[in-house]
């Protein structure tokens, strides 16, 4: 499939300029930054493919054992299954017309539907997005290095578990090190190609996390020290029907990655094998959303807290418990911190042309591409100093800028259909994702506002 503006070919040298974002937002830049081009011979498939994945597994997955709690285990795995095919639906329906439209970004899909102004939305909701995003990677990360608080329980840490509570195992100050450390050199990459090796390490990592709590569960069921969880949700009044409908922003951007599929798909070199590269990655990440969420509330039940990697602070009831906390939250942490910089990647760009549309290539000037950085970068630092918990994240920025990302919009194009490609099948497809969408995301919002209030 095409989404250029140059025809691919099999085998073919890639040109990828410096500035990402004459790839991956302007078009109309790329023919005139090939001075500033450099040669490399393209994306391979198995890259692509764990790059698209690491951007689908993120904290999401830590939050869907929580969903569970919620929904039961059989509504809860139908559910998921849903979402996986809605996903692909819309990222086919947002492939096709960036074919026909010869865009290489979402944005400029967006554009070319509905003018600048619908750029302008796409860009801004990318921003709620990917900023809630990081601040949850970083919020989960200060939850396993140095602890949490959830309902007046204290969660040790496993900085506080190893040496004991000290100024410097506190949340504030071990963020810091590690942004400075690890996610501003990661963040500060040209390519995303360039991060398909830590992706692989990523998608290993959740393997990791996902192998352990598996067998831990099993060991457990077997020795008859846990139980099988239930399979339908707790419905015992209204509220709990409104409760119901908190889990969808988790479902939802537990599938996120419209945003990166176009720059990953711009650097293959084939770039017809992004149809392909999207079918693989979503298989992959369903397979692990579906027996994370299994072991993951097998092992915990009604006990399940919204992240699910706060649980690994107490006795397991098997052999080498305490070791096996440390290695599932240290695995854990690891895969967020390289994941990181694959969600920063598209939120540069876009904040890049929302600020500056008439700017030269952003990776020739120095000074505009470290202030963007150091702004974003400072932004997630402190809200994952002062948001408590990831739930809280997950609610407002999935039912929001999420659904809009990942249904509403590919459903929109669809409809304006500006090429007049769009089936009747389409239209009555797009009409349902809107509806659907629209609706359980309101009574997700008022489901969590109701909840808020009710706490203050």
């Amino acid at each position: 499939m095409t989404i250029g503006a140059e025809k691919p070919h099999k085998s073919r040298k890639c040109k990828q300029p410096s500035d990402e974002k004459s790839a991956l937002l302007l078009p109309d830049r790329h023919d005139n930054d090939e001075n500033a081009a450099q040669e490399f011979d393209g994306a391979s498939f198995t890259g692509a493919v764990f790059n698209l994945s690491t951007t689908i597994i993120g904290a999401g997955i830590m939050a869907l054992p929580a969903t569970m709690k919620v929904l039961g285990l059989g509504l809860g795995v139908g559910l998921i299954v849903f979402v996986a095919i809605m996903t692909e639906a819309s990222l086919e329906m947002l492939l096709r017309f960036s074919k026909v439209g010869e865009s290489v970004s979402y944005g400029g899909v967006m554009e070319d539907a509905f003018g600048r102004v619908g750029r302008l939305v796409f860009q801004i909701c990318i921003l709620v997005n990917n900023v809630g995003i990081l601040i949850v990677y970083m919020i989960i990360i200060g939850d396993v290095l140095s602890g949490s608080s959830s309902n007046g329980v204290h969660h040790v840490g496993v900085l506080e578990g190893w040496f004991g509570e000290h100024w410097w195992a506190g949340r504030a100050f071990v963020l810091f090190v590690i942004t400075i450390a690890v996610f501003a050199p990661l963040a500060c990459l040209k390519r995303i190609d360039s991060l398909r090796y830590s992706s692989t390490i990523a998608v290993a990592l959740a393997v990791v996390f996902l192998v352990i709590t598996a067998g831990i569960a099993i060991i457990k069921l077997f020795n008859g020290s846990i139980a099988m969880p239930r399979i339908l949700p707790k419905v015992t009044g209204i509220t709990s029907v409104w409760k119901l409908f908190t889990v969808v922003p988790v479902l939802v951007t537990a599938f996120i990655c419209h945003y990166n599929v176009h720059s990953i798909g711009n650097e293959l070199e084939d770039s017809s094998l992004i149809k392909p590269v999207v079918r693989t990655s979503l298989v992959l990440c369903f397979s692990v959303y579906i027996m994370t969420s299994f072991f993951g509330f097998l092992l915990f039940g009604d006990s399940t807290l919204d992240d699910v990697l706060a649980n690994f602070d107490t006795n397991l009831g098997i052999p080498y418990s305490s070791l096996l906390n440390d290695v599932v939250r240290i695995s854990y942490a690891l895969h967020l911190v390289l994941v990181f910089p694959i969600i920063f990647y598209p939120l540069r760009l876009n904040m890049d042309d929302l600020l500056f549309p008439s700017s030269g290539p952003l990776a020739s000037d120095n000074c505009r591409f470290s202030l963007l950085s150091i702004s974003l970068i400072s932004l997630t630092f402190f809200g994952a100093n002062f948001i408590p918990s990831i739930w809280d994240v997950f609610q407002f920025t999935g039912a929001t800028a999420v659904v809009c990302i990942g249904f509403i919009f590919p459903a929109s194009i669809t409809l304006k259909d500006p090429h007049g490609i769009a089936t009747k099948k389409d239209k009555i497809l797009s009409v349902f994702m809107i509806v659907l969408a629209v609706f359980s995301n309101l009574m997700a919002i008022y489901s969590n506002v109701s909840a808020l209030f009710g706490k203050k």
